[in-house]
């Protein structure tokens, strides 16, 4: 609650001076500390603005120790610091599946590329709802809304594309960027294009590979943390349930046909966030209030996983 001071009042008629002022005074003279003394007490173990009372051992406690700025820090001040900023220090990359001009250029994103099992094509046009919502401007507008919400809580944000090159990067490059970063987390986000009737999400993981340019055995162990800590996040703040179709009811799948998985170093995952062939889906998938709640998934997924 604020304190409003009160109002001036009208100046008084000066009263004549009373035989019993001396006394009262000095009666009031030792009652005022006592007053004080009263209220300190009351304002350290009384309400605690919210209607409830303060542990009145606490407030002690409080009361002994140094105050801030002068030689030591207030109680958990850098545990509140920690709090403010968890991932400071921290590197992420959002690698937003394909891009919103790749198929203006057949030719480039039709280049095999070397995954390190075979060879891919650089990239693909991705999918689209069948109202024509394309899957690219899907996952750069959940890149956006993840890519601050982790600045938000300190952490160093990269995107292997933010719709400003003609097409790609390819499969190749977008795991490249994430290990040139020396990231601790890389997330590609997708959304699937599956018969209609099949709905939810899935988390996909590396597998064990090691062949040619790909090694995952390092990053399998912690791509797997990453990814159940984004799959439940995920589930709770969107409502969405696990892949109905894939994944055993788990929303987790391990692949090792995919470049941007075999060709990382850094722990990584592939989000797919629903179905875009789905009517029930779709209906999530095209609504920014339901994609705010979905980069809010994946960052509390990140941020667990990078705390943990």
């Amino acid at each position: 609650m604020s304190y409003t001071a009160p109002e001036s009042e009208p100046p008084q008629p000066r009263p004549s001076r009373s035989p019993l002022r001396r006394p009262l005074t000095v009666a009031l003279a030792a009652l005022v500390p006592g007053a004080l003394l009263g209220w300190g007490v009351y304002a350290a173990v009384g309400d605690d603005g919210g209607g409830g009372r303060v542990d009145r051992a606490g407030a002690a406690s409080a009361s002994s120790a140094p105050a801030a700025g002068r030689g030591a820090a207030a109680p958990g001040a850098d545990e509140d610091a920690k709090d403010a900023a968890p991932l400071k220090g921290k590197v992420v990359v959002i690698d937003p599946g394909h891009n919103p001009e790749n198929f203006r250029h057949p030719d480039e994103i039709n280049r095999q590329v070397d995954i390190g099992t075979n060879h891919k094509e650089c990239d693909t046009t991705g999918t689209a709802t069948d109202a024509g919502y394309p899957e690219a401007d899907f996952t750069l507008d959940v890149a956006h809304r993840l890519r601050d919400l982790l600045a938000e809580r300190g952490a160093t944000v990269k995107l292997t594309q933010d719709g400003d090159r003609e097409y790609g990067p390819c499969v190749d490059e977008r795991a490249r960027i994430g290990n040139e970063a020396h990231a601790d987390a890389a997330v590609s986000i997708h959304a699937d294009g599956s018969a209609a009737g099949n709905r939810g999400f899935h988390v996909i993981l590396p597998g064990a590979v090691r062949q040619g340019a790909a090694d995952t055995r390092a990053i399998v162990a912690p791509s797997a943390r990453l990814g159940a800590r984004i799959a439940d996040r995920f589930a709770e703040r969107t409502g969405s349930a696990p892949a109905n179709y894939l994944g055993d009811g788990t929303g987790l799948v391990t692949r090792t046909d995919l470049g941007g998985l075999n060709l990382s170093t850094v722990p990584k995952v592939f989000l797919e966030c629903g179905n875009m062939r789905d009517a029930a889906d779709e209906a999530l998938l095209t609504s920014g209030a339901w994609r705010q709640k979905a980069a809010q998934g994946i960052s509390e997924g990140i941020v667990s996983f990078l705390r943990g």
